[in-house]
């Protein structure tokens, strides 16, 4: 019989991004860190047996070291489905992570808050910093 959230695309990042950080915590510690009393709890979510709850996304991306706005997105989609989501995410815009605000931070300081159109010099300008 199969888990209600089993292969689902939050519970394969949930496992992924357990393993990728097992050198740094256990998963013990992550669900501890996202304050799941449960030691189970991950566990449970990781295999697809629970959703992520949607409350505990902010304290769950950062006990797995994430974006918070991915994992809400995963979540998400648990909870209400794709189409539902995609209609959330198409109504209030793309969310932008925490490096992308970074970098939303850094220009506007560096053009002293004068909203710069990205032109043509500038947009080379970005792109050869990336290689492209």
């Amino acid at each position: 019989m199969k888990l209600p959230f089993e292969g689902s695309p939050a519970a394969a990042f949930l496992s992924r991004r357990i393993l990728e950080l097992r050198s740094k915590k256990t998963q013990r510690q992550i669900g501890s860190e996202a304050g799941f009393p449960n030691a189970t709890m991950l566990s449970n979510m990781k295999n697809g047996h629970n959703k992520i709850p949607i409350d505990r996304v902010p304290a769950l991306a950062k006990a797995l070291e994430t974006d918070p706005k991915r994992l809400m997105l995963l979540a998400l989609e648990q909870t209400v489905g794709q189409t539902a989501t995609k209609a959330i995410a198409e109504t209030f815009g793309h969310g932008v992570t925490e490096n992308e605000c970074a970098w939303i931070d850094e220009i506007r300081d560096a053009s002293g808050r004068s909203d710069p159109r990205l032109t043509t010099r500038s947009r080379v300008a970005l792109r050869a910093i990336f290689g492209k």
